[in-house]
């Protein structure tokens, strides 16, 4: 282990054994019910990080951009899905990429599939985007005789490949309980099993099923009659996901490390170098209903003690963060102490910091990566 007292600045800091943990738990977990795991890449945006992923024998991956999707691409990945709406102004880039990979996408209305017809050479794959009760993107699930038509026109096309009907519960994220993200996720399931019956039940080709949430992935153990399943942020884990039940604090596995620039013993708060740009303004509700950026915890030399929460990021501007201390903690710290923030929301942090450093000093690029 190195020692940390090399941070200067807002450092986002990754326990690599953590993380390496939480993703080999579940990849057990969708080997016994031989289902294909497609990991959403859109968490660590990594190439380093997603050799973990190849080193399993994982060769199919989820990402949420093109220029994602061309990242990866340059790392050697040659199975890709941009599990995003298809931007039609991006054609050109789609286009290109449709040479090189084999390459899925997100389609949900008859337009954007003509579109793609006209202007691709190469055959992509084409998942038919399901609206099951999330409300965000999608064909809304009784919808049929749009599904039908959107489906059929697919099948006619040369250059289209109709993959089957993929789905994302988003609402399992604001769900109260692990019984109310059971229910959605299974009623989900039940949504997208009446319209592949309905499809089939038309003479269509086998319909696959793809979703993927980090908490079904976190609760689940029997995912039900799927083909593929695409969760991200169970990687590394947050505070929301503590504050949900769906890991414990010890399964973060990232935390960004602040320096304290002043303490207002008074009002039992520290302010922070770290603010919005640091840590995105997703934020919490704790116990109490109090908002939360982050979950504040003492540093350690060989990372943070994530058993002994002292506080929690009050709120967040440009570059100031203010911490409000729980009793008695305030006193263990001073100006130029270092403290660790369990951020929020992983992923947004993650793209926020651009580089990661891990317990032992080196660092780890991303596509947006600062050097």
């Amino acid at each position: 282990m190195a020692t940390l007292s090399f941070i200067k600045n807002p450092t986002l800091l990754l326990d690599e054994h953590i993380a390496k943990n939480n993703l080999d738990k579940l990849i057990q977990k969708l080997k016994k019910q031989q289902i294909i795991f497609r990991p959403h890449f859109k968490t660590h945006q990594s190439a380093e990080i997603g050799e973990w992923f190849r080193e399993r024998g994982i060769n199919q991956i989820t990402v949420s951009s093109v220029e994602m999707a061309e990242y990866f691409a340059q790392s050697g990945w040659k199975d890709i899905l941009i599990a995003f709406p298809v931007n039609i102004l991006e054609i050109e880039s789609i286009s290109r990429l449709s040479r090189l990979i084999k390459l899925s996408l997100l389609v949900e209305s008859l337009e954007t599939a003509q579109t793609l017809e006209k202007s691709l050479t190469n055959s992509v794959g084409i998942w038919v985007k399901i609206d099951v009760g999330a409300g965000r993107t999608g064909i809304l699930w009784n919808a049929t005789d749009e599904i039908e038509r959107l489906v059929r026109y697919i099948n006619s096309t040369k250059n289209l490949n109709l993959l089957g009907l993929l789905a994302h519960s988003g609402n399992t994220y604001h769900a109260q309980g692990i019984q109310e993200i059971q229910n959605i996720y299974f009623e989900a399931l039940d949504r997208l099993k009446s319209i592949k019956g309905f499809l089939e039940s038309m003479q269509l080709e086998k319909i696959k099923i793809s979703v993927g949430d980090t908490p079904s992935a976190s609760i689940l153990e029997d995912f039900g009659e799927i083909d593929e399943f695409r969760p991200g942020n169970f990687l590394f884990y947050d505070v929301q996901q503590f504050q949900a039940g769906m890991c414990k604090m010890e399964n973060i596995a990232l935390c960004v490390a602040c320096p304290v620039v002043s303490i207002h013993k008074d009002r039992q708060e520290a302010v922070i170098y770290g603010g919005a740009i640091h840590f995105s303004k997703d934020s919490v509700k704790l116990d109490d209903e109090t908002l939360a950026y982050g979950i504040v915890v003492p540093i350690m030399d060989n990372g943070w003690d994530a058993n002994h929460s002292v506080g929690y990021l009050k709120s967040v501007s440009q570059e100031h963060g203010v911490i409000r201390f729980y009793e008695n903690e305030i006193d263990n710290f001073h100006v130029g102490d270092i403290i660790c923030i369990l951020p929020a929301h992983s992923c947004l942090t993650v793209h926020a910091m651009r580089d990661y450093i891990n317990l032992d000093g080196k660092i780890i690029s991303t596509m947006n990566s600062k050097g």
